[in-house]
């Protein structure tokens, strides 16, 4: 009998010291266990993601028709990409450390008031008070629905003026897509022409337009490019702009095929703009399926 009184209050005390011992559970760390062990995430850094459109007619599907998949369907793939890239980042954090935002822009913005409104409803922060795993994964979801309302939009209307990518980066890309204690990430989703009616202007052989036009009208489309390129200081117009607290992912260039040296002329020209912005990081990523370019913004957008 007191062998049995002495076995019940051992495993009394076993019981009261482990329950005394437990860490208080966090539902967002205990559902990202999952999220941890698959993903690539290498960042515990709040994130400030700006996503910015180029609706030209680069996504026009008659104009340049692609099979295999058309070039705004990549673009819902490569945002689609980047909103869970998000989700999964937020969801491998604890609660209380959780302070990260994602938003869109298109530039200039379209006519229809509706379309804005609901483009204003892709502005979003989560932080300890709203990160429930639910809202956590609307995010993408949101984000593939009203883009696709987007895009439908634009390529019914068939009224394209180009897009003012130039014009975003001048003079609202440091006020909207720039905070003090974030990891800025601006993903630009173009073909990597810059082009808009109303931003035509040429100084000497800097412009702030770029067409396959400009790059046979200066003679880079043979052999010789690059030297050309730099000697004669070719290049887009500068802005004068310190960008170095901003990383910035150009995805979708696609070069005209008539030239050779197309896509490293126009990755020339990027590569040139944002440095002297003075952007430490960026990447430039040639049209390609979604399911190929997918590690590419996991990768930038989580690596330190």
């Amino acid at each position: 009998m007191k062998a049995y009184k002495l076995i019940i209050v051992t495993l009394c005390i076993i019981l009261t010291y482990s329950c005394s011992n437990k860490k208080e559970k966090d539902p967002i760390a205990e559902v990202s266990k999952e999220v941890r062990s698959t993903s690539k995430i290498k960042s515990k850094e709040n994130l400030n993601i700006s996503i910015v459109l180029d609706l030209s007619d680069r996504i026009n599907p008659k104009k340049y028709p692609k099979p295999s998949m058309e070039f705004y369907q990549r673009d819902l793939g490569y945002i689609e990409s980047v909103a869970k890239t998000f989700e999964n980042h937020i969801r491998g954090k604890r609660t209380n450390k959780i302070n990260d935002k994602i938003q869109l822009f298109v530039e200039p913005a379209p006519s229809d008031s509706e379309l804005n409104q609901k483009i204003a409803t892709l502005k979003t922060q989560f932080d300890k008070t709203n990160a429930t795993k639910d809202e956590i994964l609307k995010t993408s979801k949101k984000y593939t629905e009203i883009c696709n309302n987007i895009y439908e939009t634009a390529i019914t209307d068939d009224s394209y003026v180009g897009s003012d990518i130039r014009g975003f980066f001048k003079n609202k890309l440091q006020d909207y897509c720039v905070e003090e204690g974030y990891k800025n990430v601006v993903v630009v989703l173009t073909d990597g022409y810059v082009y808009h009616k109303d931003n035509l202007t040429k100084e000497q052989n800097r412009t702030s337009y770029l067409v396959p036009k400009t790059i046979r009208s200066f003679k880079l489309n043979k052999g010789n490019w690059k030297e050309k390129f730099q000697s004669k200081d070719y290049g887009f117009l500068p802005l004068h702009k310190n960008l170095e607290n901003v990383e910035v992912l150009v995805l979708g260039v696609n070069p005209n095929k008539k030239n050779p040296y197309e896509e490293d002329v126009i990755k020339e020209y990027w590569k040139k703009w944002l440095t002297e912005m003075n952007v430490k990081k960026f990447q430039i990523k040639r049209a390609d399926l979604p399911i190929h370019i997918n590690d590419v913004i996991n990768d930038f957008i989580l690596s330190n």
